[in-house]
């Protein structure tokens, strides 16, 4: 070899050592999980974040988190979108089928966990977990390994206005069917519409009304597992024909059209003092709070009869898991996002402030004032033991839709009580494996 050719390939090798060193540092970040709560901490830059979600009424909140959150991460933007629940599986379906799969979304746990597992990252072994309030794992758990955060706990019943009980000289709330019963016959006396009712979308009465005659079995899970073996019958179950005289009451007594009344006409009349109580639940404070900053609102037990032991409660559960798409290329960022959400004092601060959610975390505290008067009294019912579970995730997917379709035909007039137990039962049938 000349004196020329290694010269020259002295020059290529250390051009070489030059080039490794200095790659070296970004490649070694780049394989790092990165450290929550601090800035400038993302593994990449000019990274997108994908964010799937369902919940309409946060839609503001979230838009102001993510101002917050791209200021602490630069480099990284939040892309969230929002579809209401009744059309969320679908659009999700169509996102992974069209190649636009989103690195974070939602998942209700139980039948819904087992359709999308094979889409969802193993959060076992991140920071927050050891946090996870108990009542919020089981949806989420296979195997062992957690699927998801829990986004909030929640809890529905009645929503009821304060001031318009007062004004009709309600001085104790109801507990049984018959004293719901006085206190509509009250409220009627005083010139007080009793409810304004929404069947227009399925979730209310197919969800959420199906579930308490689920949720006040014996024991549900068994009743559950009774229904997919065959053993097990909708009709004739007495918790079932008593509960139909619940939503008979509140059908006869509303100010409301169910069938031409959506979530956001139902939540907006009952803001403005147009009716007394709606079957809604815990996450519309934000709502509320926008629409009526003053009004001052409780939550009621639903009762189906006469026994107060079994109806003085409310229905709590959790009603999404934010879950990471395993096979995100930003599936890094997606964890450091969610631990942001729940260990830094900006992320603690939108779960209970802005976000008025309930903390699914023991590290997290719910300030009553921040988290509304729906919140609070989530957390009275919860602490006093005074809950029933919500048992839709259990139930054949595609079940509870079906539910509210039966629902709506029953509220138009189109089925009598007997038909409806019969249609919910081969509604159940219809879609059990």
């Amino acid at each position: 070899m000349t004196r020329k050719s290694i010269v020259a390939l002295v020059l290529v090798l250390m051009l070489a050592m030059v080039g490794c060193s200095q790659s070296s540092p970004q490649s070694s970040n780049s394989s790092e999980t990165p450290t929550s709560g601090s800035s400038n901490n993302s593994s990449r830059d000019n990274v997108t974040l994908k964010i799937f979600n369902s919940k309409t009424e946060i839609v503001e909140q979230l838009s102001k988190l993510k101002k917050d959150y791209e200021n602490e991460h630069p480099g990284v933007t939040l892309q969230i979108d929002t579809v209401d629940g009744t059309h969320y599986q679908s659009n999700l379906k169509g996102r992974f089928a069209g190649n636009e799969m989103p690195d974070i979304f939602l998942n209700q746990g139980h039948q819904e966990m087992e359709t999308w597992i094979d889409h969802m990252e193993d959060l076992s072994d991140q920071p927050w977990v050891k946090d996870v309030v108990d009542i919020a794992r089981d949806p989420i758990t296979k195997d062992g390994n957690l699927y998801g955060m829990p986004m909030t706990i929640e809890g529905y019943g009645f929503i009821y206005n304060i001031e318009l009980f007062e004004k009709a000289g309600i001085k104790e709330t109801p507990k049984t069917l018959s004293e719901l019963k006085a206190v509509i016959q009250q409220l009627e006396d005083a010139g007080i519409k009793p409810f304004a009712s929404s069947y227009l979308a399925w979730a209310i009465p197919g969800r959420f009304g199906v579930n308490i005659p689920f949720a006040m079995q014996p024991d549900p899970v068994q009743f559950i597992n009774g229904l997919n073996q065959g053993n097990a019958q909708i009709p004739g179950n007495k918790l079932f024909e008593e509960w139909m005289n619940l939503v008979d009451l509140e059908l006869q007594h509303s100010g409301t059209n169910p069938m031409t009344t959506d979530y956001n006409t139902q939540v907006t009349v009952f803001a403005n003092g147009g009716a007394a109580m709606i079957h809604n639940g815990s996450w519309i404070q934000p709502t509320l709070t926008k629409l009526n900053s003053n009004m001052k609102v409780g939550i009621l037990p639903m009762p189906i009869n006469n026994d107060p032991q079994l109806n003085d409660k409310i229905f709590v559960g959790v009603p999404y898991f934010w879950v990471v798409n395993k096979n995100s290329n930003v599936k890094q960022e997606a964890k450091e996002f969610l631990n942001w959400l729940v260990t830094s004092e900006t992320g603690k601060r939108y779960v209970t402030e802005e976000l008025k959610f309930v903390p699914a975390f023991k590290n997290v505290e719910g300030n009553p004032e921040a988290i509304g008067d729906l919140g609070t009294a989530v957390q009275t019912y919860a602490n006093e033991g005074k809950t029933y579970g919500w048992h839709w995730p259990q139930y054949p997917i595609g079940t509870p839709q079906e539910f509210g379709a039966i629902m709506q035909k029953y509220s138009a007039g189109g089925l009598k009580r007997e038909q409806l137990l019969n249609e919910l039962n081969e509604g159940w049938r219809k879609y059990k494996q």
